[in-house]
């Protein structure tokens, strides 16, 4: 697979899994909502840290992948990521926990919290 291709396909499943979180927000599958936010944001970072040509780490951090993205942007673009690590770093770390009580450990989410998310991840993704 190339990097474009890479690139392409990165894009198209955080776009599944964003889609997948909306349908499940909605049937009330809050947890499982949470976890799809997550693999969208960190699936979309990964595209875009790729696209500027850098190979992404193995990695679910989303606040890492955000650190790397800053890196490897123009200054002002960087500021502004920098800037939203800032303000949403107890959402950030939510949807990185996400990835793990998915898994491995029983946690609930509310419906607030993860529409709470889902503007983290919309806003993440529109200055990115």
């Amino acid at each position: 697979m190339t990097k474009r291709e890479e690139y392409e396909h990165l894009l198209r499943r955080s776009r599944e899994f964003y889609e997948t979180a909306i349908l499940q927000l909605e049937k009330g599958f809050y947890g499982l909502a949470a976890f799809s936010l997550e693999q969208s944001l960190q699936l979309f970072l990964k595209a875009k840290v790729l696209e500027r040509g850098v190979d992404y780490p193995r990695t679910h951090s989303i606040r890492r992948l955000l650190e790397i993205l800053s890196e490897v942007v123009e200054r002002e673009i960087s500021n502004v990521l920098r800037e939203l690590v800032d303000k949403y770093s107890l959402e950030l770390a939510s949807i990185e926990d996400a990835y793990i009580t998915s898994r491995y450990i029983p946690r609930e989410f509310r419906r607030e919290e993860v529409l709470r998310l889902k503007g983290v991840v919309d806003e993440v993704i529109e200055v990115v």
